[in-house]
């Protein structure tokens, strides 16, 4: 299989001009496949087979981190591909092989002490001020996306009912209760806020910047950085980080993933269900500095 590689890294080379460390890294992958199959008595393309990748596959498993076993299929994938379309192969035996799952990063979710800090360093003095209180408070009590709270207009809040009706993915709308904070914050603003700086204009979004047009969300990601900030958080926190507290706080004190998901807007569960995996890490740390055997 040597001779093959050899051509095959040279075209990767010369007519893809593919980076020098990427084509020692698929180098190296296709020399440890070579290595795994010649364990079978395998020398030639045309005897692999896709038991043997899998088996192959299975034993990187034990030893490499998922980017790289992701990494080195790709190398046998694109291997095979460039074998079948130079005739030196009939079919590709990694067609229909999926590569091992990325597991998705966890998420950063405030404590309930932190989202505290942010909720009491607002104030409500200036018309804006009050904008960012109404926004950061509903922001944490419904979990709504950066989108869906800058698109959010007049008519899909029902102060008398306290829920929320965004337009998420799709414009597919959804109800989410918000709590008595939220609220006070939105009916304070939209009363006594929202009219100075409406400045006569007319508009049906609830959060309004500059010339009453609805708040971008660079200018909510800049205003939740300033308030993170007062409250002495030098964290990077954004939208999606009060999205995610929401979510975890939630399921912390006890709430249904299948209601959380419904307010999230979650088409699958499972992207739910990291909020779950999130909760359980916060509860190794907690073993892991406060039991006898832990270690901490």
């Amino acid at each position: 299989m040597e001779p093959t590689t050899d051509l095959f890294l040279d075209h990767l080379r010369v007519e893809r001009h593919l980076a020098e460390h990427t084509l020692s890294a698929y180098a190296t992958d296709l020399r440890q496949f070579r290595a795994a199959l010649a364990k079978e008595k395998i020398s030639q393309p045309k005897e692999v087979r896709a038991l043997h990748i899998s088996r192959w596959l299975r034993c990187l498993g034990e030893t490499k981190k998922q980017s790289s076993q992701s990494r080195a299929l790709s190398a046998v994938r694109r291997y095979f591909k460039f074998l079948v379309k130079e005739g030196i192969l009939d079919k590709n035996p990694v067609e229909g092989l999926v590569g091992p799952k990325q597991r998705r990063p966890l998420p950063k979710v405030l404590s309930h002490q932190d989202a505290q800090a942010i909720m009491d360093a607002l104030d409500d003095d200036t018309p804006r001020a009050m904008r960012d209180k109404a926004m950061l408070e509903l922001l944490y009590a419904s979990g709504l996306r950066a989108s869906e709270l800058c698109n959010l207009r007049m008519d899909e809040i029902h102060l008398e009912l306290g829920i929320v009706r965004p337009r998420g993915k799709g414009s597919k709308e959804r109800v989410v209760p918000m709590g008595k904070p939220a609220i006070a914050a939105l009916k304070h603003y939209i009363d006594a806020g929202r009219p100075s700086l409406l400045k006569g204009r007319a508009s049906k979004a609830v959060f309004l910047g500059n010339r009453a047009k609805a708040i971008s969300r660079m200018g909510l990601f800049k205003i939740i950085q300033r308030y993170a900030r007062k409250a002495g958080i030098m964290q990077a926190i954004s939208p999606h980080t009060f999205r995610h507290a929401f979510a975890t706080h939630l399921l912390q004190g006890g709430a249904d993933l299948r209601a959380v998901q419904e307010m999230l807007g979650h088409a699958d569960i499972a992207t739910t269900e990291i909020y779950t995996h999130v909760d359980a890490e916060q509860l190794k740390r907690t073993v892991s500095t406060h039991h006898p055997l832990g270690d901490g």
